[in-house]
């Protein structure tokens, strides 16, 4: 008998087992059980009568005689000959298609009972099988034959007397795994079934309890039943116990990195009344919302005590996240440490960088003439400065002089060194990985773990803040500064109604002559930018050509900017002043200005194949304008139809402005590894019965069992086997000590 750390070749054969490993890491008992069925096909037979036929890509299983068998040649040099089989008659007709028709020939003829086995395509209505599985059932020269897993599970089930016996295959449903070309569904189908054979039952990582209170079944049956249950209550069964599995390994792992931080000494600053920060609340010209004050309470809070604050900012675009961010730096720079603020751009580092010198003033100017007693200094770094620059900036971070230190990934590099780095701030946290912040942090003195800040304008629905953000508190600003303007959004669909887009460039020559300034936003660089395309559809336009199109035509005698990601640093610097300044009235761009870029003039925005952008995208770009206090507008221009999947996506963006319900939307399309992103070792992250879509209340119980349990055991050997996939570590070793 084996158990789950048990290597396969020993099991299934050292071939079957080297291709395990090379299509997909297969290596032991545990990795091939978790290899979970992707569906189940029906029965034996292609359809019933009364049913349609089965669609494209459906893996079908049949059992029938050949009706038609004929030898072909290929027209290509050199030539192959190649085998046709027909089973079948009339819309019941099916062909499978043989490339090694040397050796099939002459067992494949006419009369002979043959079970087929692939993926469905169709040619000139036709429907066939390419190189499908097969087994011949009375083959002429009496020997059962076939593909060598169909043929193993065939040969498992032979009758002592030497005779096939069909009891391996009269099932009523059979597992269909994810595949390759090299390694077929039934190839993994008759692995797990030898596997099966011989498996000790599974030990169960959740307490009794826990299964019990929540009416699951075992780990053992669990396991057993995703891949032979016969019938669909016992499968879902399995789905309800293996989903609560990702969940509470989920969140295990997150409670050993909330615990792990709690234990480490973070940096004690406490407010102080006669500050930076005091002075600046003093000063501003505006005053802070009550949901701002209420966040700014708990941050100063949290940065007072000597546990390591981990907080996540959520709030829409312009609810003022940048200014309690810049309060929350002050108290840190008041106790003597230093901040860092890592960007996703340096489009965007650049904005923090003169936004906080804008809103400081003499406050930021340490050093220099017109500078406040006590004052700081606020440093930039980004990639593309020159050698000098960078050095200039890192010997002012290193010395302590630079209290705020702005930049991008250059932040990260090892040769930048803090003199005494307390507080770390996080800028577009979807831009940046769990480890990226973590070696930023890494940098500050010996024995301290910084306090963390972690800012989004994307609004995070509660599964996701739960799961991708687990280890984090949450702090949301839905309250929009006084005397902001709301936002019209219209859908533009260019085939239906191509005068409204005439009228678009009408309405932003207008705005311009209002005083006003506008955006025009595409999804591609150049012909040579492959990002913004799709397969199907009509082709998506780019910056450079509408930038040359709007220039000598629709918007001809207005002052247009081009701006994306392909431009040097300093002429994007330079756009971006001139844009600010008001001497240019257009900017045509990408998504470099998505996030951070504020300019209070601006009052339209189009976007050009808005159906190329996601939801949260189209919301984030939509924020740019409405900063300020005209009434604003943004246009989504799609040549798609307004009846389909992107057209509907669209009206429901234009429909609201209320970024938490398109956060939901926008989680409904997404898959689940695109949000979660990768695990500590890099691999992605994959969810296979638990989606943050739709199973909240799974989350939430998962939460609370994870939590209880590390309380009394934080070294719990089940916890940490159902953790593995999302720690990086090798479940094996967990398995093995367990």
């Amino acid at each position: 008998m084996v158990g789950l750390t048990d290597r396969l070749d020993g099991i299934v054969g050292g071939k079957a087992a080297g291709l395990l490993d090379d299509v997909f890491g297969i290596r032991t008992v545990d990795d091939l059980l978790r290899h979970y069925p992707r569906k189940y096909i029906h029965g034996m037979s292609v359809w019933g009568e009364d049913e349609a036929p089965p669609e494209e890509g459906e893996h079908i299983t049949l059992v029938g005689e050949i009706e038609k068998a004929e030898v072909r040649w290929t027209n290509r040099q050199p030539r192959r000959e190649y085998l046709v089989i027909t089973l079948g008659k009339g819309r019941r007709k099916v062909t499978a298609t043989f490339f090694n028709a040397k050796w099939l020939k002459k067992d494949l003829i006419e009369g002979v009972r043959l079970m087929l086995s692939g993926e469905v395509g169709f040619f000139k209505g036709n429907m066939q099988l390419t190189h499908p599985d097969f087994l011949a059932l009375n083959s002429p020269r009496g020997r059962v034959f076939g593909s060598k897993s169909l043929k193993t599970i065939a040969d498992t089930s032979t009758s002592e007397a030497g005779e096939l016996s069909m009891a391996a295959f009269e099932r009523d449903f059979f597992p269909i795994y994810p595949a390759s070309s090299k390694l077929q569904s039934w190839d993994i189908y008759a692995c797990v079934q030898q596997v099966l054979a011989v498996l000790d039952p599974i030990p169960d990582p959740l307490p009794e309890s826990v299964v019990r209170q929540r009416g699951l079944i075992s780990e053992d049956e669990a396991l057993r039943a995703i891949h032979v249950a016969e019938r669909e209550p016992e499968r879902e069964a399995a789905r309800e116990r293996l989903r609560f599995d990702e969940a509470v390994g989920m969140q295990w792992a997150l409670a050993q990195r909330r615990h792990g931080e709690l234990s480490e000494s973070g940096p004690v600053a406490p407010r102080r009344d006669d500050g930076l920060a005091a002075a600046l609340i003093e000063r501003l010209p505006f005053a802070l919302t009550a949901g701002q004050r209420e966040v700014l309470d708990v941050v100063s809070g949290e940065l007072a005590a000597s546990k390591p604050m981990n907080r996540l900012l959520q709030g829409e675009v312009g609810s003022g996240k940048t200014i309690v961010s810049v309060v929350a730096m002050l108290q840190m720079v008041d106790a003597g440490y230093q901040c860092a603020l890592l960007a996703p751009t340096e489009v965007l580092a650049a904005q923090h960088a003169q936004s906080i010198r804008g809103v400081l003033g003499p406050l930021a100017m340490a050093g220099q003439l017109g500078g406040e007693d006590g004052a700081t200094r606020i440093a930039l770094l980004t990639g593309s400065m020159s050698a000098a620059q960078k050095r200039q900036v890192r010997d002012e971070v290193a010395s302590g002089e630079a209290g705020i230190v702005v930049g991008t990934h250059a932040l990260l590099q090892d040769a930048v060194e803090f003199h005494k780095l307390g507080f770390v701030v996080v800028d577009e946290q979807h831009r940046f990985g769990v480890e990226q912040r973590d070696r930023l942090r890494a940098k500050a003195p010996a024995g301290l773990t910084p306090h963390l800040l972690v800012m989004t304008a994307t609004p995070i629905p509660r599964t996701v803040a739960l799961t991708v953000y687990g280890d984090l508190e949450t702090s949301t600003l839905r309250e929009l500064p006084r005397g902001r303007q709301p936002i019209t959004t219209n859908t533009i669909f260019i085939k239906d109604k191509p005068q409204w887009l005439a009228r678009a460039w009408q309405r932003i020559t207008e705005e311009v002559g209002e005083g006003r300034q506008a955006y025009v936003v595409a999804s591609r660089i150049d012909e040579d930018d492959k990002a913004g395309e799709q397969e199907g559809g009509p082709p998506a336009e780019t910056v450079v050509n509408l930038f040359t199109h709007l220039g000598h035509g629709p918007l001809a005698g207005l002052r247009l900017g081009l701006m994306h990601g392909k431009l040097p640093a300093d002429e994007k610097d330079a756009v971006m002043a001139a844009f600010r300044a008001g001497d240019i009235d257009v900017l045509v761009c990408t998504t470099v200005i998505e996030v951070g870029v504020d300019v209070p003039n601006a009052t339209v925005m189009v976007v050009m194949d808005a159906d190329r952008f996601g939801i949260s995208q189209l919301h984030q770009l939509r924020g740019r304008i409405g900063r300020g206090s005209h009434a604003s507008l943004c246009l989504l221009a799609t040549k798609l139809p307004e009846g389909s999947k992107a057209g509907d996506r669209l009206t429901a963006v234009a429909s609201t402005l209320d970024g938490f319900e398109l956060a939901d939307l926008d989680l409904q399309e997404r898959r689940e590894g695109d949000v979660l992103g990768l695990n500590q070792s890099g691999r992605p992250i994959t969810l296979r019965f638990l989606s943050l879509a739709e199973h909240l209340e799974v989350i939430v119980d998962a939460r609370e069992v994870a939590q209880s349990i590390y309380a009394r055991d934080p070294e719990n050997p089940g916890m940490t086997v159902l953790a593995g996939q999302f720690t990086g570590g090798d479940r094996i070793d967990y398995l093995d000590k367990s």
